[in-house]
């Protein structure tokens, strides 16, 4: 069996895909040749060259056979990483230890249509395929060394199922249509979602701890790997001077947003304006709102409480801006959601807000403060509450100044 070139070790199990020649057709013997048969006896196409296009030239120009940019593709690697946005952004961590395990490597990632933009141009992964037909008929005709399955998903389970690979880490779909671990390190990923009490209350570890285990990578704190271009940085600017944010100022992010898979992930609009009035009286720093369509309604009522220095920058459709925008502000307040997560990957302070979720599974790098809802029933996972008061209801406004306001002083 081939053999997978990890640093420092070999592995048998895996391997990453020989050279290969492809022998044109020869001119038949006898009457006109085909129009489309090539002349040459012999090509010599290095069909695992990194720069190897096919249907056109490659960057270089070159044929194959004189071409002196011969770069292997090296081991081939697939990750199964559709969706959530926020959990594929989290994801990205892993992306610099397999280069460091994996060398050389080619990394493939497959990733639903919703967030495909945060993935494209990451000079970190070579091919960014979105779930879609053309995309996964072009999968069935490949070969990898090494499948890496962190969806658990019935749709994304069964890709890295059926996919061919050399080696299969994470999780797949059984016979039976049901979700199971590929190797032992990953069970300890599966049983998190099966047994409630380990979740949600002996369980110490953070995501990127539990996935790394699953795929054999050692962790040491990797940060995120996203790509944001000077283009949507600039443009972000240019969002604050229409809203006519003073030049120089340190914006605090509130980040009203919180998706719609589990209920109460994010204030309210009266615990919103409760918690601005109170930052007024300790610090003058901007105030910038963000949130999508969902979250229009709580928005707009906290602009028609008329606290000095807010503004409504709302959430851009194109998530590379929204993690622009972040990027300016010197603190986000935010729930466990996408605004969180994009501000972790560019290494803002947060203060996040946990009721309904984990929060010993998220990693703040050192770089903020977790406030943990004091109510008995948390976390729980629903997507539905009718409680009275609430996991976020239940979270003081004040103690949420407290940890900003740390965090400010420490800034300087």
């Amino acid at each position: 069996m081939r053999s997978l070139r990890v640093r420092g070790r070999s592995s048998s199990t895996s391997g990453s895909l020989p050279r290969e020649r492809i022998r044109a057709m020869p001119q038949p013997r006898g009457g006109t040749p085909d129009r489309h048969c090539k002349v040459h006896a012999l090509m010599d196409l290095r069909l695992d060259c990194r720069h190897y296009r096919g249907e056109k030239p490659c960057r270089f120009g070159c044929v194959c056979a004189d071409c002196t940019h011969y770069a292997p593709m090296g081991a081939r690697i697939l990750v199964v990483k559709l969706d959530a946005v926020g959990d594929v952004v989290r994801t990205t961590t892993i992306l610099r230890p397999l280069r460091r395990k994996y060398d050389p490597c080619h990394i493939t990632w497959l990733v639903h249509p919703a967030a495909e933009e945060l993935l494209a141009g990451n000079p970190l992964i070579d091919l960014v395929l979105v779930y879609r037909p053309e995309d996964l008929e072009s999968l069935r005709v490949q070969e990898f060394d090494l499948v890496l399955s962190l969806d658990k998903s019935p749709r994304a389970t069964a890709v890295a199922t059926w996919v061919r690979a050399a080696e299969k880490l994470g999780f797949g779909l059984s016979r039976y249509g049901t979700l199971y671990a590929f190797n032992p390190e990953a069970e300890y990923a599966l049983r998190l979602g099966l047994d409630d009490d380990l979740k949600f209350r002996r369980n110490t570890r953070t995501y990127q701890e539990v996935i790394f285990e699953a795929i054999r990578l050692p962790y040491a704190l990797d940060e995120y790997c996203m790509e944001v271009g000077q283009e949507e940085r600039e443009e972000a600017a240019a969002v604050l001077r229409g809203l006519g944010v003073p030049d120089g100022a340190s914006p605090i992010g509130l980040n009203m947003g919180g998706g719609s898979a589990f209920a109460n992930k994010m204030w309210d609009a009266p615990q919103a304006i409760a918690f601005i009035a109170a930052l007024r009286r300790v610090a003058d720093n901007p105030v910038l709102l963000f949130g999508g369509e969902p979250e229009e309604e709580k928005v707009r009522r906290i602009v028609e409480a008329r606290l000095p220095g807010v503004y409504a920058a709302m959430t851009p459709r194109r998530a590379r801006l929204f993690e622009a925008l972040l990027a300016r502000c010197g603190v986000v307040v935010t729930g466990d959601s996408l605004g969180m997560h994009l501000a972790i990957a560019e290494r803002r302070p947060v203060v996040v807000l946990f009721g309904p979720t984990c929060p010993q599974e998220i990693e703040l790098y050192g770089r903020g403060e977790k406030i943990v809802s004091p109510v008995d029933c948390a976390p729980c996972y629903r997507n539905r509450c009718v409680r009275s008061p609430n996991c976020m209801e239940a979270i003081r406004p004040e103690t949420v100044v407290q940890a900003v306001t740390s965090i400010l002083r420490l800034r300087g």
